[in-house]
């Protein structure tokens, strides 16, 4: 399998090289996106081993966009594109975990849910585990989706995540996918990850604004999806 992860990136000089440290050899290729990051990120990224790209329009799906369209110029297509934060909340070495559902052909497409089980004190603040809960309850009510989390972690089939036609460029792209993904009846499932705090300051759920603006974004997609 031609695996390939994305990485979206703003200012993580402290973490970027440790996250593309820990993934698994069984990957192509890293691409990390500086998304307009002021700091060595990309430095570091370079000397990492990742490809790395610049996206000058801050949001993360816009991040996510630039790396599925480099991707998508290249003659041999991937079989299951990753993305993967790079703050190292996460622990890339379970990405063998997220892909596996996939690899066995059983699945589309694979969250990595952060359990409380395995979440370490304090690596989740209030609006993101309230966000967390009411964005999949909604999508459990109105479309009889059984996610638990809009984690950033996960896997899909590159031909899949082709047909989502994905657009957003903020705060929704995760959630978005995850609609789609139930709306074009995609085979799902969710693979318990575990998850420690981040390095550095989280640009969403560190900030008041990030928060609320996260939060308005995830529910527009979901009351957006709900009424079609």
């Amino acid at each position: 399998m031609n695996i390939k992860v994305i990485i979206p990136a703003y200012n993580e000089e402290d973490s970027i090289s440790l996250v593309i440290k820990d993934i698994p050899n069984v990957v192509n290729e890293v691409i990390v996106v500086s998304n307009n990051s002021t700091d060595a990120t990309e430095i570091n990224a370079k000397k990492a081993g990742a490809t790395v790209l610049k996206e000058n329009r801050k949001g993360y799906g816009y991040a996510c966009l630039k790396g599925m369209s480099y991707v998508a110029a290249q003659a041999q297509k991937p079989d299951i594109i990753v993305f993967l934060d790079g703050d190292y909340s996460d622990y890339p070495e379970q990405l063998l975990d997220i892909v596996q559902p996939i690899l066995e052909n059983k699945k589309d497409f694979v969250i990595g849910a952060r359990v409380k089980a395995l979440r370490e004190e304090g690596s989740m603040t209030f609006p993101q585990i309230f966000g967390n809960w009411l964005a999949t309850f909604l999508m459990k009510l109105f479309f009889g989706a059984k996610f638990t989390d809009l984690g950033p972690f996960r896997a899909i089939k590159y031909d899949k995540l082709l047909a989502l036609k994905m657009e957003d460029k903020t705060y929704g792209w995760t959630v978005e996918m995850q609609l789609k993904a139930i709306k074009q009846k995609l085979l799902y499932t969710e693979v318990p990850v575990k998850y420690r705090n981040r390095i550095g300051v989280s640009k969403v759920s560190g900030t008041v604004k990030g928060a609320v603006m996260a939060g308005v974004k995830i529910l527009s997609w979901i009351f957006k999806y709900s009424f079609k």
